[in-house]
Order: structure tokens, then C-alpha cells, then sequence
């Protein structure tokens, strides 16, 4: 953040500021940066230090090179080994005695878009072994589709951080994994189809560095980001290595504009997907990225969405339609040209930790909410109530607009510290 200091004309111009007159006998004030701020001080010091008649001009590092002609950027900084993408701007400062670059760096902060892509190379070796590889086949032709929805799963979060939540509730990596195996049974159980979905509507991962997706909410967390995104990886593995050989086609499909999980999130889905992809050929792995999506089985249109996006909306849809998030996705259902090509429409959400299912209020789509995969958070224990927990199966019959429904609950389990 720059700040406001007095500065004489010569302080003025060897930072290649226009000096500005002022009709006061102290020197005009100017909005500087700290690295400027550090030339300055830098200047008074050897001011102070050496006598008029001998002081020399602040040091600095020419952009004259040896051959004699002006030196760019880059070539500023390979001459005087500075870090060129730590630089966030500069400036040539050419009308003093020595040609230098004013040069602000970017200030260090730990941030997700610091992730190499090219770390998942190395995700993706480690969770792939060498399977027999099937072709992938033709879609059949079926008349009932298998679809399982499951939301705000917040792997990291700690639902009892200091032991005296409300009630509890244990959300570690050893019960994760064992909602986990229950969903796979019970959807291998209840499976009537060839082909399945699979929708994670968001909030996978509770946060990263312990907040939400826009700062400034802490969150109590029982993982760091590294021990999250090894668990959660792994968890989206023992799903699909559960289900791959009972179905002929599995799509996978992820939000990733949430307002918990966001980048974090994507970037776990874009390594589940180089994964899944590669190891199998009848698989495959759509990472959504906008706030709103859809898919379609036929006729039926699916629109899934979290309910809250990653930075823009203040309040999400809310569990029971009202007007104006109506208008909201139909709006939506009219940009995309939906209702030209769909018979039915089925707009699906999370975020709200509710099952709530409504086919009447809206004459054109109905409003789903799913409910939450992980136990309620300390905070909505406080503010709300113990809640439930779980996912929902549905068998979507591709010639109608029938949809039979399946929700299932985890039991509670205590944390005891």
C-alpha cells in the first residue's frame, strides 16, 4: 500500500516524480511505494553521512549496459540477478545522470493460483496402476438412467475443535471413508441402470488455509490443505473404483464454484479427472467452473448448481423458491435455449444442508435441495440444529417425467475428546 511522505525536488526526481509546487515553505507531499520509500531513506542516509562538499548521488544500478545502448527489463534484471517474476511493475527512470529502472515487487502471500499445474503429473502417477483397459462402449439403449447426488462433503472441516460443539460429531478421515463405502453399496444395491451420474454439487473441501472462498471467515479445521487434498483425492478414487465395473458409462460431474471449496476445489477435480480419464475408458469427468450448469439425459435437463458462487453473491438461493431466484433460473434456462429442447427440467442445489424437494411451486423446472454429506458444522449446531446427513439416488426413467427418489442418512457419530 503506497504512502504519503514529503519529498525535496532532488528526492523527487531521482524517484521520477514531477516536482510539485506548492504555495508552502515545506516540501509538496507525493503517494510513494515502499520500495521507493526505501530508495528515499537510503538517499537521506548517505545525505547525512557525508559532507556537502563531498556527497555523491544516490548508488544505483545503471540500465546503461557494457555495449552502450539501453538495457530492457529483462535484461535489467539478468545483469543484476534480480527476480523478474517476483517484479510487479517498473518504471525507466532515463532523465537523471544515471538511467535507472524503478522497480516495485510484488508483495509475498501464500496464495491457491501459486499451484503448479504440473504437479498433478505426479498425482496422477501415484494413483494409477496398470489395468486391463476397456473400449468404451456405445451409450445402450436403456429407459431408466441411475443418478446419485451427494453435496458439501467440507473434508478438513472439525466439527468439535475445542470439545464443546454442541453435539459433536466426528468428521475425520476414517469416518469419510466410511460414508464413503456406505454410498457405493447402496448405490450398487439400488442400481437399475447401465449408466450412471454422479453429481457433487460443491464444498468438497471445507476451505482453503482454514477459510471460505473469499477470506476473512475462519474456519475450524481439522486438516491442513495438503492432508485435505490427499484425503479428498482419495475418497473420489474409492467411489469410482467401487462402481467402474458395475456400470458400462459413469459421469462424473463436479461444481467448482462454491464459496468453501472454489480453486481448491477445481484444481482436486482436475487431478480426480487426469485419474479417472486415464485409467478408464468408459469413465468420464465434467468439471464445472461456472456458477450455473446443465446436462442433459434426453429429455430431461438438468441444472445443478452449489446455491452460492465463489465471490460474487452476498446471499445464495435459498432453500424454498421465491420470485426473484425464479427469474433467476429462468432466465437462465432462456439464455441457454432450454426450453426448446427439454420436456423436463430439474434444477438442483446445495450449500443449504437440506433435503427439500419441490415439483409445484415453479411450473416450468422443479427445486431441489440436496442434502449435506458431512455432519453439521459447530456453527450450525449453534445457530441452527443437529441436522441430518446423507445423499440421495434417484432413477431418472428417460421417456417421462417420472423420477423415483431415494434419500439416504448416516448416523451420527460423537466425537470424544
Amino acid at each position: 500500500m503506497n504512502k504519503r511522505k514529503r519529498l525535496s525536488k532532488e528526492e523527487a526526481e531521482l524517484l521520477g516524480l514531477d516536482f510539485n509546487k506548492e504555495s508552502t515553505k515545506r516540501n509538496p507531499r507525493y503517494s510513494i511505494s515502499k520500495e521507493q520509500e526505501k530508495i528515499v531513506l537510503e538517499f537521506r542516509q548517505e545525505s547525512e553521512t557525508i559532507p556537502n562538499d563531498y556527497k555523491e548521488k544516490s548508488f544505483v544500478l545503471s540500465a546503461w549496459s557494457e555495449e552502450g545502448y539501453m538495457m530492457d527489463i529483462d535484461e535489467y534484471c539478468n545483469c543484476y540477478q534480480l527476480p523478474r517474476q517476483d517484479i510487479s511493475s517498473y518504471k525507466l527512470i532515463s532523465h537523471t545522470g544515471t538511467p535507472f529502472y524503478n522497480i516495485v515487487f510484488k508483495e509475498f502471500k501464500e496464495d491457491i493460483s501459486d499451484f503448479d499445474a504440473s504437479m498433478l503429473d505426479s498425482i496422477v502417477a501415484k494413483h494409477i496402476k496398470p489395468v486391463t483397459q476397456r473400449k468404451r462402449p456405445n451409450r445402450p439403449n436403456i429407459d431408466v438412467v441411475d443418478r446419485v447426488i451427494y453435496t458439501d462433503a467440507h473434508i478438513g472441516m472439525d466439527t468439535n475443535e475445542n470439545g464443546y460443539s454442541l453435539y459433536g460429531g466426528k468428521w475425520d478421515e476414517v469416518e469419510q471413508n466410511a460414508r464413503i463405502e456406505k454410498m457405493a453399496s447402496t448405490i450398487l444395491v439400488h442400481k437399475k441402470s447401465s449408466v450412471l451420474y454422479v453429481d457433487e454439487l460443491g464444498d468438497f473441501l471445507d476451505g482453503w488455509n482454514a477459510q471460505t472462498s473469499r477470506g476473512g471467515h475462519d474456519l475450524p479445521q481439522n486438516m491442513d490443505n495438503e492432508t485435505a487434498f490427499d484425503v479428498g483425492l482419495t475418497l473420489k478414487l474409492t467411489l469410482l473404483n467401487r462402481l467402474v465395473t458395475h456400470y458400462d458409462t459413469i459421469i462424473f460431474n463436479n461444481i467448482c464454484n462454491d464459496n468453501h471449496a472454489a480453486s481448491f476445489g477445481y484444481i482436486l477435480n482436475s487431478a480426480f479427472k487426469k485419474v479417472a480419464e486415464a485409467r478408464y475408458e468408459n469413465v468420464e469427468v465434467v468439471n464445472h467452473r461456472k456458477f450455473i450448469n446443465h446436462y442433459f439425459i434426453k429429455d430431461h435437463c438438468f441444472i445443478i448448481c452449489h446455491g452460492k458462487d465463489s465471490k460474487a453473491l452476498k446471499f445464495g438461493f435459498k432453500p424454498f423458491l421465491d420470485p426473484k431466484h425464479a427469474e433467476k433460473i429462468d432466465q437462465y434456462i432462456k439464455a441457454n435455449g432450454i426450453y426448446s429442447v427439454s420436456k423436463w427440467i430439474h434444477f438442483g442445489k446445495g450449500d443449504s444442508h437440506q433435503a427439500l424437494f419441490d415439483q409445484s411451486t415453479s411450473g416450468d423446472f422443479d427445486y431441489n435441495n440436496y442434502p449435506a454429506f458431512s455432519p453439521s458444522s459447530e456453527w450450525v449446531q449453534t445457530n441452527f440444529k443437529k441436522g441430518r446427513s446423507g445423499f440421495v439416488i434417484e432413477h431418472v426413467d428417460i421417456n417421462s417425467d417420472d423420477i423415483h427418489r431415494s434419500s439416504f442418512w448416516f448416523k451420527w457419530q460423537n466425537n470424544k475428546h
